[in-house]
């Protein structure tokens, strides 16, 4: 695409003339339309707000024949601009395609036709304009083009037709942008609308479309960058609250993600949308034990003590803290181990001298590729609090004693020049700590035992 067509806007299209005329002289258009043409074209909302206000359907109806009936790009172009100014100045103009004097109209057949056609201005405008009037349309279960029952014998393009396409066209444009800036904002910004629509939330899933959304969830500081991550997160919400797509998001990275972004936004409305999501899928399959993973209720607090003026995030924090504490109530022995390696908060409570829990749980640690062996690794290697790396030290050979082949498994992770730099450690408690550890690792368990008493 050259990249001046690539860049092109309502304001130069808008520039250009027209020759009405000269259509109406081939009989493209007829002359009713060419005197409303004449009426509207060039001039401010000030004069057009009336010629809409009481002629609305009129209007509509040449455009949307001037789409059905003239193929020249720049005419097109042109006529999907006037409409796109028309709506962005009063979105609810949209009802006007609906108006029950164009039941015989097939209003949205030009635009999901050009929505696959033409230059990317031709296709960003469509999908716009779909957008704004397949919403607006007063019967949301309706199959015709405007929700009426038609005894025409022509086939209308329903409204079905259009959520489809839609959703077809933007899912295309997430994985392969036809415009390098242009295209994931404005598909962002029409899923952000529709899927509020049970047959969009369906058709999105069914197109593996919350896929296409994870990535998007990213810190973000530019205006442009904090509006694509609000409509992103306003998407995942209203896809939290349908199943099919809650399975899609358990699977992904959305979690994460969100948790991520949460922890550094300032934007009281990306926090909002991303808590209620939270709130949403609290209680769905293992998310609340993931959001405990994550360390969300450390997140919780830190949100909680912000001054936020929205009563329906303070509520939403308070809801998701109670439940994030009868998550962690119900969690068995090793996730509740599992959450103080992982929030780095070791302490001498029962478990970790406890023969029982280390004989029934040692399997636990090959999950995720030794993830919480790992962490206690990393605390080991990062830690400033003395209690924290010496109860690793001693979980490190209890590991090494319980577990048929502890030995190689920690030799394997290096983990034995982290502990050797810990038997010079100031704090008495981490060096005894360090050497039974050492010993275990070369002597094994038995013998090492035998030392220590």
């Amino acid at each position: 695409m050259p990249i001046d067509q690539a860049d092109l806007n309502s304001d130069q299209v808008l520039r250009r003339d027209i020759p009405w005329e000269t259509y109406m002289t081939s009989k493209l258009i007829t002359g009713t339309a060419l005197q409303l043409l004449r009426r509207y074209d060039k001039k401010s909302e000030h004069d057009r707000a009336p010629l809409l206000e009481n002629d609305g359907p009129s209007y509509v109806r040449v455009f949307i024949s001037i789409l059905r009936d003239i193929q020249k790009e720049d005419t097109v172009e042109y006529v999907l601009a006037l409409i796109d100014e028309m709506l962005t100045e009063k979105p609810n103009r949209a009802k006007l395609f609906h108006d029950k004097s164009l039941a015989d109209e097939d209003i949205y057949e030009p635009f999901l036709r050009l929505l696959w056609k033409g230059s990317w201005f031709t296709q960003e405008k469509s999908s716009k304009i779909l957008t704004l009037v397949v919403s607006a349309r007063p019967n949301k279960n309706g199959l015709t083009a405007n929700g009426k029952a038609t005894d025409s014998k022509k086939k209308i393009t329903t409204s079905d037709d259009v959520l489809k396409g839609l959703v077809e066209w933007l899912c295309i444009q997430l994985k392969k942008p036809s415009h390098p800036n242009r295209s994931i904002l404005v598909s962002i910004n029409c899923l952000a609308a529709l899927l509020k629509e049970p047959v969009v939330r369906s058709s999105f899933v069914q197109a593996d479309g919350v896929k296409l959304l994870v990535p998007l969830i990213s810190p973000a500081s530019t205006q442009q960058s904090i509006q694509l991550l609000y409509e992103t997160c306003l998407c995942v919400w209203l896809l939290s609250y349908y199943e099919p797509a809650i399975e899609y998001l358990a699977t992904s990275r959305a979690l994460p993600r969100l948790s991520e972004v949460v922890k550094g936004s300032t934007k009281e409305k990306v926090v909002r949308l991303i808590v209620l999501t939270f709130k949403n899928l609290l209680s769905k399959g293992s998310f609340g034990a993931q959001m405990v993973d994550l360390g969300l209720p450390q997140i919780v607090q830190s949100l909680k003590a912000q001054a936020w003026s929205d009563e329906d995030l303070l509520d939403a924090l308070n809801h998701l803290e109670e439940g994030l504490k009868d998550n962690i109530k119900k969690l068995s022995s090793f996730d509740k181990y599992k959450q103080e390696v992982l929030l780095g908060h070791l302490d001498w409570s029962p478990m970790h001298k406890d023969s029982n829990f280390w004989r029934d749980n040692i399997t636990n640690f090959e999950e995720n590729d030794f993830q919480t062996l790992r962490v206690l690794l990393t605390i080991l290697e990062t830690s400033s609090d003395p209690r924290a790396l010496a109860v690793a030290c001693f979980d490190l050979s209890q590991f090494i004693q319980y577990h048929p082949a502890g030995r190689v498994i920690v030799t394997d992770l290096k983990a034995k020049e982290r502990v050797m730099k810990l038997m010079n450690h100031e704090n008495a408690e981490v060096t005894k700590n360090a050497l039974l550890c050492i010993q275990r690792l070369f002597l094994g368990a038995k013998y090492a035992s035998f030392l220590q008493a």
